[in-house]
């Protein structure tokens, strides 16, 4: 029997005996379920040797058990299984002529191979950690009780403005603007504001004139706009009605914005029902960051660290990059020189990227009501 189709019956326990005639659902729902088990027997079986090392079938199923479903679904057919083979040899001799050159005692391999030991012991402490499905409803409603605040929809509310660089021409503007209807309004950003982006489009509504977008309550962490300066944030809550003209104009960054509010969307509590996909997650991370504080501790109690301040007072910064007006050089790809086949094998062979921080589920944030 030929190698390559020993590993994919052994693989995936579809069956070298099986007829040609069966469903491809079938195939394609094995592939993405994952590797079959294998017995301690078959797992030692060698499917190629290079050098010293020797690939087991347990390898090549170990590596297929790190892709992703829809990775895996890819290798289903002989000669993409051989493929995935002959990309985990064409690794180890790369990494094989690595060693023989000393690449592996360099100082950034060995802080590499320190990363990666790193991000291995997180994934441990987060296999510890119980599923999201798993944890008590009793402990997520006391979660949201004591950070309803986090799942609370803040008032929000769109802002438009006329922008311009002088305190003359923005009174000038901010007289026109008082009492002035949403076409009016329209005809003054487009006649005074500096701003490209706030000019009034042909086929778009008057009113959506000078937009900068949406923003919360002053001080919210989730009502920030980067378009909107604090203060102008800081005034439109301060308006009472809808298409009213802020009474003064506002100065920011070196601008000076005579505004307005465009639309207001009301503040709601959360319900417990809505959030509890978010509360699952939440939970579940407070419990990860726990563990993992835990260890810290207890490493620094049984390493102790001494930190040098005066020293670390004393280095000097680089300065920083002057831009060329070019594109940055890509940084090389690996041993072979920049040859991008190099990344791709580390994908085919389920390895994480050098350096690469452990991927961690962040709590979605509420969603935002649309605007």
């Amino acid at each position: 029997m030929p190698v390559v189709v020993a590993i994919g019956c052994a693989v995936w326990a579809l069956g070298c005996s099986k007829k040609k005639s069966e469903p491809t659902a079938v195939a394609s729902a094995s592939a993405s379920a994952g590797p079959k088990p294998l017995s301690p027997e078959l797992a030692k079986k060698t499917l190629a040797k290079v050098g010293s090392r020797v690939i087991t079938l347990g390898d090549y199923a170990a590596t297929l058990e790190r892709m992703d479903p829809f990775e895996r679904m890819r290798y289903q057919s002989p000669d993409r299984r051989r493929r995935l083979l002959d990309e985990m040899v064409e690794v180890e001799l790369l990494a094989q002529e690595a060693q023989r050159r000393g690449l592996d005692k360099g100082t950034e391999t060995q802080e590499r191979m320190r990363q990666v030991l790193r991000d291995q012991l997180l994934e441990e402490i987060r296999k510890g950690a119980p599923a999201a499905n798993d944890i008590p409803e009793a402990e997520l409603r006391a979660y949201f009780d004591s950070h309803k605040d986090e799942f609370a929809e803040p008032e929000r509310r769109r802002v438009a403005a006329i922008v311009l660089e002088t305190s003359a021409a923005a009174k000038a503007a901010l007289a026109k603007a008082q009492g002035a209807d949403p076409k009016a309004w329209g005809e003054l950003v487009d006649q005074y504001s500096t701003s490209r982006s706030g000019r009034p489009q042909p086929s778009g509504p008057a009113e959506l004139a000078g937009d900068l977008g949406i923003v919360g309550p002053p001080g919210h962490a989730r009502g920030a706009n980067p378009r909107v300066p604090e203060p102008v944030r800081e005034a439109a809550f301060k308006l009472a009605e809808l298409n009213q003209t802020y009474a003064s104009v506002v100065e920011a960054g070196g601008k000076f914005y005579v505004l307005r509010i465009t639309s207001k969307t009301p503040g709601r509590e959360r319900k417990f029902e809505e959030s509890e996909r978010a509360i699952r997650t939440a939970v579940v991370q407070a419990r990860i960051k726990e563990r993992e504080q835990a260890l810290e501790k207890d490493l620094r109690g049984r390493f102790p660290v001494k930190v040098d301040d005066a020293a670390l007072a004393k280095m000097a910064l680089p300065p920083p990059a002057t831009p060329t007006g070019g594109a940055s050089p890509a940084p090389t790809a690996g041993l072979t020189g920049g040859d991008l086949r190099v990344p791709a094998l580390s994908k085919m062979v389920g390895l994480k990227p050098p350096g690469a921080a452990p991927a961690v589920a962040t709590p979605p944030a509420p969603a935002a009501p649309p605007p």
